[in-house]
């Protein structure tokens, strides 16, 4: 799943920020071998703690919502 940008975690909805939350990678983890990894990953760490503000703002994860998205993306 790719990283999505700072301005899709702020339109996103509840749902979607779960699904972020749960299934993308941690951040920088596939491009450690880029010559541009430590650019990425700093990227990728500022939209994932973007993500887990909005998530938590929102409630965070509950039963309910944990079985709408499921394990598998």
């Amino acid at each position: 799943m790719k990283y999505p940008t700072i301005e899709e975690v702020h339109k996103a909805n509840k749902v979607q920020l779960a699904r972020w939350y749960r299934f993308l990678t941690s951040p920088g983890v596939i491009w450690v071998e880029h010559k541009d990894f430590e650019v990425i990953a700093e990227e990728e760490r500022r939209v994932m703690s973007l993500i887990m503000l909005r998530f938590k703002q929102l409630g965070g994860m509950n039963p309910l919502l944990s079985k709408q998205i499921r394990w598998k993306e």
